[in-house]
Parts: C-alpha cells; sequence; structure tokens
C-alpha cells in the first residue's frame, strides 16, 4: 500500500512516523496509508517557509501572478485526474468533483489580479507639501487547515490569495482525503512556484497544535467543524495570531406559497443530497410556510428521494455516492434514530441502502423527515448527511424567527415570487450568505465567502476583498521634504488641515 507524504521545500517527504488509512469509501477498504506529521517535520516546514520569505516578499506582484496563470492552465489539463482522486478518497460523484475544482479554479483566476488587488492608495499633498500614500505587505508564514468535504476547493480558497500577497504557506489538510490536494500543490511547483513557499503537511491534531503554537505562524485561517474552528481560535488568538476559522452550519430553505414549487423542489434535491449533505452550505431545513406548501413538498419530494442514483462516486451519472468514513455513516443514522424517538415523521428512510457490488461501501440513502420541531437535535445540530427535515410554520416572520434564533448562521434562502418578502428576507435574516431563489448561495470568487454567529470566527471572511485583507497588513506613509532654506518652528499644537 502506498504511502502519501509530505511535501516540504519542494521535494516530496517522507520522514517514517506514525500513520493513518485512506480509504475508498465505495468499497469500504483502505487504498492508501498517510503520513501523520510529527513536530520536527513540522519545523522542518516553517522552516522552509521562512527561509523563502524575503525572496518571494520581494518578488514583484505581476510575477507572482504570472505563477498562478500558469497554475490554472495545470490544473484545467489534470482537472480528470484531479476528480478522479476526489471521488475515489472522497466518495462524491466525478461530476461534483469537477464543479468543486472548477469553484477553486475561480479563485486562482481572482488571485491572477494581484497587481490590482495590492495596489495602495494616494494621496498628494494632504497638508502643505505633505504626500500620503498605504500599501498592503505580507504577513510572512501563514497556514491553512482545511476540511475533508472539499479536498480541492478549500485550499484554493486560501494559499493562492496567500502567496501572490507575497506570504509563504504550510498548508493541512485532511487526512480522509490528501492525494488531490497534495497533486494540485505539486502542479503549482511546477507552474514555476519557487521552493519553501508553498508546504504541504499532513498530520491530525498534533500537526494543528503544533501550528497554532509555532511563534513564526502569523494567522491561521482554517474551514471546519464549529467545535474545532472555536478551539483555534480560542488558542492562537491567544498568542497573538491573525485567525478566521469557519464552522458549521444549519442551513434553511424557506418556501412560501407563491413559490413556484416543482422547481423549488428540484433546487431543494440538489441543495440537500447532493454530495451526501457533506457541505457547509447544504440545505438541511425546509421551513415551509403553510401546511398546504409542506404537504405539496412532501408529495413532490418523495418520488425524487427515492428515485436518487447512489453507487461508487468514480462513476458516472450518478446524483450520490457514499459518506466519507463508516463513522461518518453510523452518526448520520444515529441521528435519523434520535428523529425518530423524538417524534418526527419519518418519509422516506435512507438507512439500510446497499450498493449491489460495493455492498461493504459507507452508503446511507436519501432521507426526509417532516413535523420536525426546534427542540429536536436533527433540528438543532448538524448532520452532515443526505437528511433533510421539514419544518411548518404560519407565517414568513416566525420562519425568520426560526432561523435568526438558531446558535448558527451560515447560509439560507427563501423561494418566492414576491419581492417584497424577499426583500424584508434579506434585510432582517440574520445569516452570512442568503440567497433569493438561489438554494446554495455560495458567493463567487471576487466577493467573500463566511457566516455569522457560531458559523464563523474571526473578523473577516474567506477569500475575495476579505482574504486580501486577511493575507496582508497595512503600511501607511506620510512624507515631506521641507525647503532647505526654510526655517520652521516647533509647533506644540496637534497638526490639522483645520
Amino acid at each position: 500500500m502506498s504511502t502519501i507524504a509530505h511535501l516540504i521545500n519542494g521535494d516530496i517527504v517522507l520522514s517514517g512516523q506514525r500513520t493513518a488509512p485512506v480509504f475508498n469509501p465505495s468499497i469500504g477498504e483502505p487504498v492508501r496509508q498517510v503520513e501523520l506529521a510529527d513536530r520536527g517535520t513540522i519545523q522542518a516546514a516553517i522552516d522552509s517557509a521562512k527561509a523563502a520569505f524575503p525572496a518571494w516578499r520581494n518578488t514583484p506582484p505581476a510575477k507572482r501572478a504570472q505563477v498562478m496563470f500558469r497554475f490554472k492552465q495545470l490544473l484545467e489539463a489534470n482537472k480528470d485526474k484531479i476528480a478522479a482522486l476526489i471521488s475515489e478518497e472522497h466518495g462524491k460523484t466525478l461530476e461534483d468533483a469537477v464543479g468543486e475544482l472548477q469553484r477553486g479554479i475561480e479563485n486562482v483566476e481572482y488571485a491572477c489580479g494581484a497587481p490590482e488587488l495590492l495596489k495602495g492608495e494616494y494621496n498628494r499633498n494632504v497638508g502643505p507639501n505633505i504626500d500620503s500614500w498605504s500599501d498592503f505587505q505580507p504577513l510572512g508564514v501563514v497556514a491553512g487547515i482545511t476540511p475533508f468535504n472539499f479536498p480541492a476547493m478549500v485550499p484554493l480558497w486560501m494559499y493562492p490569495l496567500a502567496i501572490v500577497c507575497g506570504n509563504c504557506f504550510i498548508l493541512k489538510p485532511s487526512e480522509r482525503d490528501p492525494s488531490s490536494t497534495l497533486f494540485i500543490a505539486q502542479l503549482l511547483h511546477d507552474a514555476g512556484l519557487p521552493r519553501g513557499v508553498l508546504n504541504v503537511i499532513n498530520g491530525d491534531k498534533e500537526a494543528v497544535d503544533a501550528l497554532i503554537e509555532a511563534p513564526e505562524v502569523k494567522a491561521i485561517s482554517f474551514v471546519g467543524s464549529t467545535p474545532i474552528a472555536e478551539y483555534i481560535y480560542t488558542e492562537a488568538n491567544r498568542r497573538g495570531k491573525r485567525v478566521q476559522a469557519l464552522g458549521g452550519a444549519k442551513n434553511h430553505a424557506v418556501v412560501l406559497p407563491d413559490a413556484d414549487l416543482d422547481n423549488t423542489v428540484n433546487a431543494l434535491m440538489g441543495a440537500a443530497y447532493g454530495s451526501c449533505g457533506e457541505r457547509c452550505m447544504a440545505i438541511s431545513v425546509v421551513v415551509a410556510v403553510g401546511d398546504h406548501v409542506a404537504d405539496a413538498l412532501v408529495e413532490k419530494l418523495v418520488p425524487k428521494i427515492q428515485a436518487l442514483k447512489i453507487g461508487a462516486g468514480t462513476s458516472c451519472g450518478l446524483d450520490m455516492g457514499p459518506l466519507v468514513t463508516g463513522a461518518a455513516r453510523d452518526k448520520v443514522k444515529g441521528y435519523i434514530d434520535a428523529g425518530v424517538a423524538q417524534g418526527a415523521k419519518l418519509v422516506v428512510d435512507g438507512r439500510g441502502l446497499s450498493v449491489p457490488g460495493n455492498e461493504a461501501g459507507f452508503f446511507i440513502g436519501g432521507t426526509l423527515f417532516d413535523h420536525v420541531t426546534s427542540e429536536m437535535s436533527i433540528y438543532q445540530e448538524e448532520i452532515f448527511g443526505p437528511v433533510l427535515c421539514i419544518v411548518r410554520v404560519g407565517s414568513l416572520e416566525q420562519a425568520m424567527q426560526l432561523i435568526n434564533d438558531h446558535e448558527y448562521g451560515n447560509g439560507t434562502c427563501l423561494f418566492t415570487r414576491d419581492g417584497e418578502a424577499a426583500r424584508l428576507f434579506c434585510d432582517e435574516i440574520e445569516v452570512g450568505m442568503v440567497g433569493v431563489n438561489v438554494p446554495l448561495p455560495v458567493p463567487v470568487s471576487y466577493h467573500s465567502f463566511g457566516g455569522w454567529k457560531r458559523s464563523l470566527f474571526g473578523d473577516l471572511h474567506a477569500y475575495g476583498p476579505d482574504g486580501v485583507r486577511f493575507y496582508t497588513k497595512r503600511k501607511t506613509i506620510t512624507q515631506r521634504w521641507p525647503q532647505r532654506a526654510s526655517h520652521e518652528a516647533a509647533q506644540f499644537a496637534f497638526p490639522s488641515n483645520g
């Protein structure tokens, strides 16, 4: 069985440390193993990044951008191989893996604009013969910790932008599906990235703690569950690091009586069951305004859920693959058991699904609950699986109050033809990313991604303009050249232009 190694100073490195199995969830068996870095390996990556930083910081932004242009071309040329690696180790369908990669490539495209993104501001004669300007300078060595559910896209949210801003980056991807992440990082070196600017270390909590504790690491970006996000934010912030930590979600879709129900149901199917529900932007709760709306949704959803094409992620033409691990599958089953025990109506039961030829895979079918209430664990907690819950309310105001009362505020959407209702919803809902007739309102690369409340720890969102601010620090220079023959008196009052 092959071992997935680390990428340090441009070289593939094996240090003979602990390993963990990497499964193909479609067959339920390990296909590789990944080395888990110890602190010595992590320090070697940090030292490599630190050594590369002075030269990379002084490289013109246009030259940094040229590396990203070549990187984009290599990503596009290798998309089929990357998608196959994602599908094999994560389980998502090939089409979904290609879509994930494309959204990552869009962030590389944004990073190609580095000369424009890093332009400072300039004002002449802010005072008598005084000019002032600002520029955006890199932080130094920065790190990213990324989740299993998007092994290509989320790392591409982080290091392309950090690198074109002049930083050196250490990436710790998920140990569950690291092959595509490592391969993509190698492509960046093939594009001409100097050694040491990007390092990839595979590991578990020991690696996370080492990055948090290392004084050379100036900032950490994280995407994952809320408990880990809060832990990383607290510990890294306490050590004076800049942190953006994106956590969990419970995303609601509100359906008004005037919505186009056929289009709404099709949108909900993809948003709830795409990638087996393993998305932080997945719709897991439908808030139906009116019993007749809920009844109609159930009637239309049931046959579509029962007709889902489920199989090995590396096959084509599927709707859904397996969950990433056996433990994830069992956790989702536990939530379904709890929903039944707490009184929700189980309309479609995905437990017990067996895929012919892949009986040992980590599969679970699409599941639908009705008559869910806010006290139930299937409503309160992030399930991260193919489970959709329907909550019934009497008005848009009740729906909004339900959403605003939830601890998470990542994403939400409203299905309606009523512009007044949509405007009210967008204005008053306490959620960071909002869609109107858009079920997965993930911002494009030139905006920024992030939720509110316990879905985000830190002041800045991921990628886009907030990403530039996160990976740089502003320096403002005020300059004056007095005339040589002038004789100026001391000024004791605070200077102003008044």
